[in-house]
């Protein structure tokens, strides 16, 4: 058959890290404002993703395969750096976690959860996925209290 008369896929929304192949999340031209250093920030332009793969040195990426790599980030972020905040708004912490886990009940969870839903968090800027941590935090509690299923 001839390629001229075959038809492009349309794009998805979705995009996959040029390193891991990772499916990618879709990140605000904000959020990549806050996380990226100025000297390098000109190689991405409004959309990119996120590479949320913890192992994976690329941080974001845009379909042209530019990137930025964890390094070139002004801050560590999780879970690039496991000792940085999973919260980025509320500076919540995996020893927070730990804490709630060792005590049996999760307080300070409840907590960042009021606290996630208020006005003053801003996880579309500060997180580095451009997502709320709540997901991620629960998770990794009911992972630590054998309530995680498989």
């Amino acid at each position: 058959m001839n390629k001229a008369f075959v038809r492009e896929p349309e794009f998805d929304g979705k995009a996959y890290c040029p390193q891991c192949g990772s499916l990618g999340v879709a990140v605000s031209e904000a959020t990549l404002d806050h996380h990226v250093q100025d000297s390098v920030r000109s190689r991405l332009g409004d959309a990119a993703w996120y590479c949320g793969f913890a192992k994976c040195e690329i941080a974001y990426f845009d379909l042209f395969e530019s990137r930025v790599v964890v390094d070139e980030l002004r801050t560590p972020v999780y879970p690039k750096d496991a000792d940085a905040p999973l919260c980025a708004c509320f500076g919540f912490t995996i020893d927070d976690l730990e804490a709630d886990v060792s005590e049996g009940k999760p307080t300070r969870i409840r907590e960042l959860l009021e606290k996630s839903k208020s006005n003053a968090a801003n996880c579309r800027v500060l997180a580095a996925d451009g997502c709320c941590c709540m997901r991620e935090v629960q998770r990794l509690y009911m992972m630590r209290t054998g309530g995680g299923g498989r």
